[in-house]
Formats: C-alpha cells, sequence, structure tokens
C-alpha cells in the first residue's frame, strides 16, 4: 500500500473501478475462506470500539419495546440500518488493515 496519502480524485477513480462485478471474485473467495477469522475481528473491532455498549443495548431495548407498532418498526428499521453502516465501516477499516498487514508480509518476503 502506498506509503502517501490517496487524493479524492484518486480514491474517486479506485471506487470506480470496483464497480465492475468481476473485480470482487477473488475478494469474495479470499473472504469466504477467512470469514470465522474476519467475523471475530469484526466483532472484537465494533465491542472495542464501544459500538456495543449499554447505550445501544438501551437503544435495542426502546426500539423493542415501543408500543405503536408502526414507530416500532422504524425505530427497528433505523437501528439495523445504523448497525450496518457502523459494521461495513469498521469491516473496511479492518479490511483496510488486512490488505497493508499482508502487503507488508509480501515486502519482508513472507509468502
Amino acid at each position: 500500500m502506498p506509503g502517501r496519502p490517496f487524493t479524492d480524485s484518486e480514491l474517486e477513480a479506485a471506487i470506480d473501478a470496483l464497480s465492475a462485478p468481476e473485480r470482487f471474485t477473488e475478494a469474495q473467495a479470499v473472504v469466504e475462506r477467512a470469514a470465522p477469522q474476519l467475523n471475530r475481528l469484526l466483532g472484537l473491532a465494533l465491542k472495542e470500539g464501544g459500538w456495543f455498549d449499554p447505550a445501544h443495548d438501551s437503544a435495542v431495548s426502546g426500539a423493542a419495546m415501543t408500543e405503536d407498532p408502526a414507530e416500532r418498526v422504524t425505530r427497528v428499521r433505523t437501528l439495523m440500518a445504523e448497525e450496518a453502516r457502523i459494521g461495513m465501516m469498521v469491516g473496511v477499516a479492518v479490511g483496510y488493515e488486512l490488505a497493508r498487514e499482508l502487503n507488508e508480509d509480501n515486502d519482508k518476503g513472507g509468502p
């Protein structure tokens, strides 16, 4: 991985390049092989980051206990969307660090 910061245009171009479905074939295979370990890392990162703390538990309880069914559905959907976004962001960070670790290992002559 480059040792310099990426420009916004470089980041945008890289994200655009990833829009081709075939770009993910190898990555998907790697993730499937490493899924149990990656799940453990994601859980650890979420826990260490304080994402699933008492405030989260309170939000879950509040959503589940809402009396109005329509409001309950809205609150549960909102909570699920927030959790998905957080999980995605933490997952991306874990993937970024994994790629960096693998590149460092390659630079040192590792497998």
